[in-house]
């Protein structure tokens, strides 16, 4: 089945589902294959991660850490895993080559940020989901207006994106984080409610939009992990 059509019927099959339930599905598909979690290990990662090691502890994740990340995210990284059980946390970097070639002064990401995710992010993520029919994202409908009509399944290139927490608010997480005694990552207190790398993330004013600290003073807004026939896609458009 096409993955256009294959993404309609599944959207229309669990139109109704709970989370836990699209992941589930998700992980058991047999049309869409192997499955991977790709993770940030962020502000409100834990939710998704919690819910996915509740039906498989060793569903590969998959953490980027493009060198560039704060110590608080790397050493939260290993606490959430060490807490939820996680057994196949596959922890990926930039590839060492490219990385001399393309930025060996680590400053690309302030002559073309959109270069430096796709160094540091994009290409090694791409490389890791080979083998894999489907990954999952903790993406929501409320981050941004680009991601407004997201939908639960979505094609991806050669594979398919699911987004099990589409249709969840803030209030949801924060509720689910509490209920559950969920660990915090420890910038949130610190005013960094959506975490990135740590030159391009900012704490966030009072009444600002949570994603405001991401790529401040820039139109840039995503970080380009999302690809469309294979290419790296910013807001929309191919990169």
């Amino acid at each position: 089945m096409p993955l256009d059509d294959l993404a309609d019927h599944r959207n229309t099959l669990h139109r109704d589902s709970d989370a836990l339930a699209v992941l589930r599905a998700a992980l058991n598909d047999t049309q869409i294959g192997p499955v991977a979690l790709v993770s940030s290990f962020g502000a409100e990662s834990v939710v998704l991660l919690h819910l996915a090691a509740q039906i498989d502890t060793a569903v590969p994740v998959i953490f980027l850490d493009t060198e560039m990340l704060f110590a608080e995210s790397l050493a939260y990284q290993r606490d959430v895993a060490k807490a939820l059980g996680l057994r196949d946390v596959r922890v990926i970097t930039p590839d060492r080559n490219a990385i001399l070639r393309e930025d060996v002064d680590g400053l690309l990401h302030q002559a073309n940020p959109d270069a430096c995710c796709d160094l540091r992010k994009a290409r090694p993520l791409e490389q890791a989901l080979q083998g894999f029919g489907g990954w999952i994202t903790g993406r929501k409908q409320f981050q941004n207006g680009q991601r407004a009509s997201l939908p639960l399944f979505e094609p991806d290139g050669a594979r398919l994106k699911i987004n099990p927490l589409a249709q969840w608010s803030s209030e949801d997480l924060r509720a689910y984080m509490t209920d559950h005694n969920l660990p915090r990552h420890p910038l949130v207190a610190q005013g960094y409610p959506s975490i990135g790398c740590m030159p391009c993330t900012t704490r966030v004013g009072l009444g600002e939009d949570p994603r405001a600290g991401r790529w401040r003073g820039s139109e840039k807004t995503e970080c380009g992990i999302h690809f469309e026939n294979g290419r790296m896609v910013r807001e929309g458009k191919a990169a």
